[in-house]
């Protein structure tokens, strides 16, 4: 391709460029030395004079984005250099600029990047039929037909592009919608930025840039607003020659290129960058010439200035009022016909998406805040509010969380106005609008931040969830003055911007050959700082500011869009808040203690003050997918500052599976309270559906579900026992006199073992004793625990509780003693059958009382004792009714064992 380009641009072609470049530039040096006088002058007046509006209630962030980076991850680039697709890191640090590196590696070791890109000026699609909507138009009279090959074939179906109208196309692509859609945003955000103009903190350069950029757009019949006055100054000029320019050469070179349809634009494309590379360079160098000479006489100019400044405004103001007898009477004919009808029709278009956006902007802040105050009154503390408050700081900045207020703004529309006012398109006054709901939202948690802190030192921590209630009802009303006075700001400023070009252009015939004559009523040293042609703009402002104030003022009046009216807007009402604002930010990690702030929670940021940058949108984890062989943004672990949609329930693991919330969140009912305290564990034993209805105690069959070791819930029948009240019998069902008569049968020597397993057993039957006696002082301390949560508990639901807790310890008081009398009534050698698992309190019969041991005996099987069962079972049973007397006459404890250790057991 490199041939197509040095084919097209051969020498004479390129030094036509560069002349035509010096042509604009020089023009442009010459208005731009003009103006930058008359931008000192208004700026030293100012400062003089003072002045301003409303003092704004929300306290405003100096350096939001200090540490912070905004994304990075992995994409699929397309290189047109060998027309493959290749992995490439991308960085997108606080300045919005893209970096791309080689991979991670590259950049974690602070290699310079493979490229850089400012986004000013670019337009991020994602679909490659808008795309080819826009190539269409760059090339006349070659259209692309229906189903005919795209220009660049997309390694995926989800691509991501940049174009330019004049610079390199930047093709990119990745695997699923979702990171479609959150990469999207992103590049949107950085569009945003870099088209956000000029620094307002340069009180002389800006203004004299914009009124020097207008005045030469008008000398050259362009009015109205521009799409590209977006990015640096070089970037502006370098636009403002391309303007005139690229037209030119399309025509010149469109013709002669060769190839197919896509071929052609191809070509073009590459011719066209490299263009507006050369001429970009050229911009680049006069500019920084260009602004070096002016303020080498900034000095000069201010001290003149100074001096004679009454002289200079008395001048001013004798030329203006001779000029406004001129144009008052033309404009005002021109804005009774041509401009008043049509007002309320402009601000009634820009309004309503407008005020929805900014609704919006408050919604989403409302939820977040009401987020704070949840954990607060859950029992989260300091350290869980910590960690939300540091996400929630870097909540303006998050593309992904402000998409919802930004689409509102996008359905702006100046249909069937744009033609008459000559408006390009209302991508300027929506990306405006963005970029000031943006600032609002900061502002709002940033004073939200300072509020905070400041409640927290002076009330150290008590009643967190009132203090952080408080705060919130206090920024949300300053937020609502505030965005109603930058609305009411954002409104006159775009009517003008619409309305003041029109005008120009229809008085600017008829009033422009009288300008000399006014010129020479000024004098030669004030010529520099009064100049005719800004005088004449000023008057034409004048005569439509009054019906432009009047317009907004009646909208607010009505209260339609949550306007207030300038009366109701509150003068520095709050001197103790702005005093905060000298502070800097709350380091919430820092201060409150959040777990592994300073871990590699930061990955994908960039080095800063010997640290990593903490990066504000997180990336994004697949379920199911392994890990990639190539690197790219799946494996690129985020950092979950702030979580978006659908990634609330969970958290995404490096590897790509699901890692279960550690800390789940506080229970909101009683019964969830309940299990908190005393919780059920239900195990399942190996016992199928039919054995368990041959039970004669009674069985209850269900299906359940149990977490493994490794986490996995595993489905489960749960056999539930109904336990009665009855009496041990002999194994056989037989009399004593049959059983003595067997025993007496039988061998002597089994008959010993017989005799001394049953002292064992007497032994065994004291054991228990004392161990009844160690469960009473045990139950003791459970009351004790018991009286304590009842404390704890206030409402009404929760002293019922208490009387249900009290019923179940007395119940498990009465298994724990079943359970016990069962164990020394058995033989010690003697084979028990399986334990059957504690069912839970709530699920226990309250008519009576059964040892769970007896549940396995049946009359039909042969027990495996040594000696005879029936001698063994008569001894037994008289032991064990005594034990039985006993437990009925007297409160039995409660289990001594936890639910957790009783699983374990069985």
């Amino acid at each position: 391709m490199g041939d197509v380009i040095s084919t097209h641009l051969d020498e004479n072609k390129r030094e036509m460029i560069t002349a035509r470049t010096r042509e604009v530039t020089e023009d442009f040096g010459r208005l731009y030395e003009q103006q930058y006088a008359v931008a000192l002058f208004n700026s030293v007046r100012y400062e003089i004079e003072g002045g301003g509006g409303a003092q704004p209630q929300l306290l405003h962030r100096k350096d939001p984005l200090e540490g912070k980076a905004i994304f990075s991850g992995g994409l699929f680039q397309y290189l047109e250099e060998n027309k493959k697709w290749r992995n490439r890191f991308v960085y997108v640090d606080d300045t919005y600029q893209i970096n791309f590196y080689e991979n991670k590696q590259a950049h974690e070791r602070s290699l310079r990047p493979k490229g850089t890109l400012s986004c000013a000026g670019y337009k991020a699609l994602t679909s490659m039929e808008e795309y080819t909507q826009l190539l269409n138009t760059s090339l006349p009279g070659v259209k692309a037909k229906v189903g005919s090959g795209a220009v660049v074939r997309c390694a995926t179906q989800f691509p991501l592009i940049l174009w330019h109208p004049y610079g390199r196309h930047h093709y990119f692509c990745v695997l699923t919608e979702k990171e479609q859609n959150k990469w999207h945003a992103v590049l949107q955000d950085c569009v945003r930025h870099s088209n956000n103009g000029l620094s307002e903190d340069c009180k002389v350069r800006t203004p004299a840039f914009t009124d020097t950029v207008r005045l030469h757009r008008q000398r050259h019949g362009h009015y109205g607003t521009w799409d590209l006055m977006c990015g640096a100054p070089p970037q502006i000029l370098a636009n403002l020659v391309m303007e005139t320019l690229h037209p030119e050469l399309r025509n010149l070179i469109g013709p002669r290129l060769k190839g197919k349809l896509q071929q052609k634009q191809r070509s073009w494309m590459l011719i066209s960058d490299s263009v507006y590379r050369q001429v970009l360079s050229q911009t680049q160098a006069q500019y920084e010439a260009l602004l070096q000479a002016c303020e080498e006489q900034r000095s000069s100019l201010d001290a003149a200035l100074r001096t004679d400044m009454d002289q200079i405004i008395t001048s001013r103001e004798h030329v203006s009022s001779k000029l406004r007898a001129v144009v008052l009477p033309r404009a005002e004919q021109l804005l009774r016909g041509s401009v008043q009808p049509y007002l309320g029709s402009i601000l009634e278009a820009l309004m309503e998406p407008t005020s929805r956006g900014f609704s919006e902007v408050r919604e989403v802040l409302f939820r977040e805040l009401v987020e704070v105050s949840k954990n607060t009154l859950n029992g989260g503390g300091k350290e869980k509010m910590g960690e939300h408050m540091e996400k929630i700081s870097m909540l303006a900045f998050h593309p992904v969380k402000m998409k919802s207020c930004y689409e509102q703004v996008e359905q702006l529309s100046l249909e069937g106005l744009q033609q008459r006012f000559d408006v390009s398109s209302a991508s300027v006054f929506t990306q405006r609008a963005q970029v000031l709901m943006r600032e609002q939202m900061d502002n709002a948690v940033y004073t939200f931040e300072q509020l905070l802190w400041q409640s927290l030192e002076a009330q150290g921590g008590e009643d967190l969830c009132h203090t952080t209630q408080r705060c919130q009802d206090r920024v949300l009303k300053k937020y609502d003055y505030d965005s109603s006075t930058v609305r009411k700001k954002f409104f006159r400023e775009a009517l003008l911007q619409i309305i003041i070009p029109y005008m120009l252009k229809q008085l600017s015939p008829s009033c422009s050959p009288e300008f000399p004559r006014f010129q020479e009523m000024i004098f030669e040293d004030f010529s520099r700082f009064i100049l005719v042609e800004n005088v004449f703009e000023e008057v034409v402002l004048q005569s439509v500011t009054k019906d432009i104030m009047m317009a907004v003022k009646e909208a607010a009046v009505q209260r339609r869009h949550n306007l207030y009216r300038d009366s109701m807007v509150l003068t520095n009402s709050d001197p103790n808040l702005h005093l905060l604002g000298e502070q800097p930010g709350v380091d919430w990690a820092a201060q409150l203690g959040v777990e592994g702030h300073d871990l590699e929670g930061s990955l994908g940021g960039g080095r800063s003050s010997g640290r990593k940058r903490r990066q504000v949108v997180s990336m994004i984890q697949l379920d199911g997918m392994p890990p990639l062989p190539y690197e790219s943004c799946l494996e690129v672990p985020g950092v979950e500052l702030i979580p978006e949609e659908g990634e609330g329930e969970e958290v995404k693991g490096h590897g790509g599976g699901r890692a279960e919330l550690d800390e789940p969140k506080s229970p909101d009912s009683v019964d969830g309270i309940r299990d908190l305290i005393n919780p059920v564990v239900t195990v399942a034993l190996p016992v199928t559906l039919e054995e368990a209805a041959g039970h004669s105690n009674g069985m209850e069959a269900g299906v359940g579900t149990i977490s493994l070791g490794d986490g996995v819930e595993e489905e489960v029948t749960l056999i539930r026992t109904v336990v009665e009240e009855v009496r041990a019998r002999s194994p056989a069902g037989k009399s004593g006199q049959e059983v003595e008569e067997q025993l007496a049968g039988s061998c002597p020597q089994e008959v010993e073992e017989g005799q001394q397993e049953v002292e064992e057993g007497h032994q065994e039957v004291e054991e228990g004793q004392r161990e009844v006696e160690e469960g009473q002082q045990e139950a003791e301390e459970a009351h004790q625990e018991v009286k304590e949560g009842q404390q704890e508990v206030e409402s009404e639901e929760g002293e019922l509780f208490t009387e249900n807790a009290a019923q179940e310890v007395e119940i498990a008081e009465q298994e724990e003693d079943s359970d016990q009398v069962t164990e020394c009534g058995l033989d010690s050698d003697a084979e028990m059958a399986p334990r059957l698992p504690e069912s839970s309190p709530r699920c226990h019969d309250d008519s009576g009382f059964q040892s769970p041991t007896n549940e396995g005996l049946d009359e039909n099987e042969a027990q495996p004792i040594v000696a005879d069962p029936e001698e063994v079972a008569v001894t037994l049973d008289q032991e064990v009714s005594v034990v039985l007397n006993q437990s009925e006459s007297r409160h039995l404890p409660p289990s001594t064992k936890c639910v957790s250790e009783i699983a374990h057991e069985i």
